[in-house]
């Protein structure tokens, strides 16, 4: 028991710079959640729900972090600072890091009957602050999910999701050879390819009027020029 949670204690340190001991990552909250998690679902795998809840309501109190009871959450899995929202048919594998404000959310069917409404995370997925996860979807594996991004369709292993509604960026070979990327949104010359093709109509427009002064200096010149030799001609006329 006490070398899974050291275990534990280390992938958190792995992924965060900032603890200078085990026993200070001991009082982060999602640790705390993570742990009454635990004791919550294996209160609702048998049925005593009410509980579940119970135990689910005392921990989002203490740490702001949200998990049902209902949840299946693999091993490692790091929620940092807290305000995240977990469904109940949520599945999450391994080594999962999700920071605050994240919320794994559900859609329910028209009839209203439960059954897979939240998303299911695959190991080694990275969700950023703000971002929300919407529907029974599946994330893949090592898969980066932006800031404020709102993901609501299936997303390839390996893939970094930015924008509203979520859409892949490129990413270089660099890039992707990296291993853990604090806060999982890419800090590079990366950007939401909705804002890239903004950014280039833009640079166009600017371009073009660009072109436009020059064309107007040409103009007023070529006049000037006209009127400075207006004279010259009837002086040469009358000669």
């Amino acid at each position: 028991m006490f070398g899974a949670l050291s275990e534990y204690l280390d992938s958190i340190r792995a992924r965060d710079p900032a603890p200078r001991s085990r026993w200070e990552i001991l009082l982060y909250p999602g640790v705390l959640a993570l742990g009454l998690h635990r004791v919550a679902h294996w209160l609702f795998t048998g049925e005593l729900f009410f509980l579940a809840r119970l135990v689910n309501h005392i921990a989002r109190f203490l740490t702001a972090i949200d998990i049902h009871p209902g949840a299946q959450i693999g091993r490692f899995l790091f929620v940092d600072h807290g305000f995240v929202v977990i469904g109940e048919t949520t599945v999450i594998g391994d080594n999962v890091t999700i920071y605050q404000g994240a919320t794994l959310g559900g859609r329910n069917p028209t009839d209203g009957v439960g059954g897979k409404r939240h998303p299911t995370i695959e190991d080694d997925v990275i969700v950023s602050l703000g971002a929300a996860i919407l529907g029974p979807l599946t994330v893949g594996k090592g898969a980066r999910i932006g800031a404020n991004a709102v993901v609501t369709r299936d997303v390839a292993p390996g893939s970094v999701m930015v924008g509203i509604p979520a859409r892949p960026t490129p990413v270089d070979a660099a890039e992707k050879q990296r291993g853990f990327v604090q806060y999982g949104t890419p800090c590079s010359q990366t950007f939401d390819p909705s804002t890239q093709k903004l950014e280039l109509l833009q640079c166009e427009i600017l371009q073009m009027q660009e072109r436009i002064r020059q064309l107007m200096e040409e103009r007023d010149e070529a006049r000037k020029a006209v009127r400075g030799a207006g004279p010259d001609r009837d002086t040469g006329t009358a000669a």
